[in-house]
């Protein structure tokens, strides 16, 4: 083109751009001599969708507008989306300004890059706004709104404006739907859930990867395991992320076995786990204590270089935490390059949780120091406060709680009134923790009163004790712990016949004692025990593992933990049972 002298730069400039060249495609712009609208409008949009360089396209935008070059109706969805994308909020309001002064607000594309940029900018006031004004909606207009709604937390509103749609007469596409099953596994809706399952069905939508996924996550949030299941188990194409919806569904309803058994299957199915998999797989693991499996996960992303990427090691600092391994989770917490306010969060909590509770307040006030943009919110309070709750720091726990609100502009909530009522309890200071509740703005819940009603069992405070107890039994009538706790602090005053009617209460209501429950990993495998529970499925492996855990606890001069009841000599058939003590 150049030795011909054929002048057409715009035509070579898209095809550079389609072949995803920056460079090259950088240059050529450069030497267009006196470019045009089109020639920004396609560097505009390659920026943004090519090469997600969104700062180049607000550079490009304002320099058309230097050269005195009109933008239109090609110009600004490419550049909402580039504002969406940098949080830019101010950038897209002068943008929006312009649209109106050059009469492209009528231009449906413009108005629903504009919705989606005021939705992901946290701004859904004026999203909304844009949508009310466009006089004739398409379903895309009504699929940007909802959307928005879904992706910033507003479920109720999307599911709302979902109705809306149906009763305008607008049938959903498959991206109305997984915009809607988002919302109702926010809102626990499983019935709207359904409707949407049994629409995908009647009108023979694919199950793809897009949709089933979502079906999985909204079933799964909604506590329905099986129907998450059998919507995985009916799809033929599984990739990465279908395997991921089950996962995090099994690992977010406490089914962690479960979990680790079916990335076991994903493995063998040949699917290899990304960053999700691997933070789904380390909930699970942190919560029966798999250190294993967590030392595995931490093992991959060691040599797949995503170790330190802020979700996965915050992930693993967790799970180590939770597994006892204190050291290595410290060790996961400095090696991290960046960290965000859960990163700091769990790490505080899982100094307080072991007891370390100076390291704990240390490590908070390092991070008001150092934490940049990760600053002290709710449950960084919760960390520090359950600190000073395991070590018995009255006043240090009354300070922070007061700074809250005073220095850092957050509200205690329930949670925090828990840690000072248990801070106070366990100092011996019942009476003061009672007067605290009494003086909360919001009603106090089963976990600050069991906090305070086993205080009550130390300090002997039949008073509070009376208090404490008619609530809990008015908030969680089917827990047997209020009820054995109650009693055996009633027994221990010498009121026999309040310690009695205890007993009675829950036999009359039918409540039944919930029998203690532990994990062991042998032999790579977890397995689950309760009190009571016959060991003849046990291995010998296993019993000599039940037989040394006791050795070990008697040496320490304690209880054991697990007992194994002897088999009767006189009777071939007993078999040994599990014991809680």
């Amino acid at each position: 083109m150049l030795i011909n002298s054929i002048q057409k730069p715009n035509f070579l400039l898209s095809k550079a751009i389609d072949l995803k060249d920056f460079t090259y495609s950088s240059l050529l712009f450069h030497h267009i001599p006196e470019p045009n609208d089109y020639a920004f409008n396609i560097m505009i949009r390659g920026l943004t969708t090519t090469w997600q360089k969104y700062d180049l396209t607000l550079g490009f935008y304002y320099q058309m507008n230097s050269l005195g070059l009109k933008p239109n109706k090609f110009t600004y969805p490419f550049l909402f989306m580039a504002c969406s994308n940098l949080s830019a909020l101010n950038h897209g309001r002068a943008a929006h300004s312009s649209v109106f002064k050059y009469g492209l607000d009528r231009d449906g594309h413009v108005s629903h890059s504009m919705i989606t940029m005021y939705a992901r900018c946290g701004e859904l006031s004026y999203a909304r706004r844009v949508f009310d004004e466009i006089s004739k909606r398409d379903l895309v207009s009504w699929n940007s709104m909802i959307s928005g709604y879904s992706k910033m937390g507003y479920a109720q509103d999307a599911a709302g404006l979902f109705r809306e749609m149906k009763d305008a007469g607008f049938e959903p596409n498959e991206m109305t739907l997984v915009s809607v099953l988002g919302a109702c596994g926010d809102l626990g809706d499983v019935s709207l859930g359904r409707w949407v399952e049994e629409f995908v069905v009647e009108n023979k939508l694919e199950l793809n990867s897009y949709l089933g996924s979502a079906l999985i996550g909204m079933y799964g949030k909604c506590g329905d395991l099986s129907s998450a299941r059998r919507i995985f188990d009916s799809m033929v194409t599984k990739d990465c992320v279908t395997w991921n919806a089950m996962i995090s569904g099994y690992a977010q309803n406490g089914l962690s076995d479960e979990a680790i058994m079916l990335f076991d299957g994903m493995k063998d199915a040949g699917i290899d786990p990304d960053k999700r998999t691997l933070v789904g797989l380390l909930s699970a693991s942190a919560s029966v204590g798999a250190l294993d499996m967590g030392k595995w996960v931490d093992k991959y992303a060691s040599q797949r270089g995503i170790q330190h990427d802020v979700y996965v090691a915050t992930a693993l600092l967790d799970m180590y935490a939770k597994c006892g391994s204190l050291d290595d989770a410290l060790r996961v917490f400095e090696d991290m390059p960046q960290k965000n306010e859960v990163s700091w969060n769990a790490m505080i909590s899982a100094l307080a949780c072991h007891g370390r509770a100076m390291e704990a307040i240390s490590l908070f006030k390092r991070m008001i120091d150092e934490g940049g943009a990760a600053c002290p919110n709710d449950i960084t309070f919760v960390g520090v406060l359950s600190a000073c709750v395991h070590v018995g720091l009255v006043d240090e726990g009354r300070r922070w709680f007061n700074l809250m609100s005073s220095s850092f502009g957050l509200t205690p909530k329930i949670e925090h009134h828990s840690c000072m009522v248990d801070l106070l309890a366990r100092a011996g200071h019942v009476q003061e923790a009672w007067n605290f509740i009494e003086e909360m703005p919001e009603k106090p819940d089963e976990v600050l009163l069991g906090a305070l009603l086993a205080a009550c069992q130390k300090c002997k405070n039949v008073d509070v004790t009376k208090k404490v107890t008619q609530l809990l039994l008015e908030l969680e009538p089917s827990n047997s712990g209020n009820y054995v706790i109650s009693s055996k602090i009633y027994a221990k005053l010498n009121k026999w016949e309040d310690s009695a009617r205890m007993r009675v209460l829950m036999r009359q209501r039918g409540v039944s004692k919930t029998p203690g429950c532990s994990w062991i990993e042998f032999e790579n495998q977890l397995h689950e025990f309760h009190a009571g529970d016959l060991l003849h499925d046990c291995s010998t492996g296993m019993h000599q593992v039940f037989r040394l855990l006791n050795e070990d606890l008697k040496r320490e001069g304690k209880l054991g933990i697990i007992l194994l009841s002897e088999p009767d000599l006189g009777d071939a058939v007993t078999e040994p049972r599990l014991k809680e003590s």
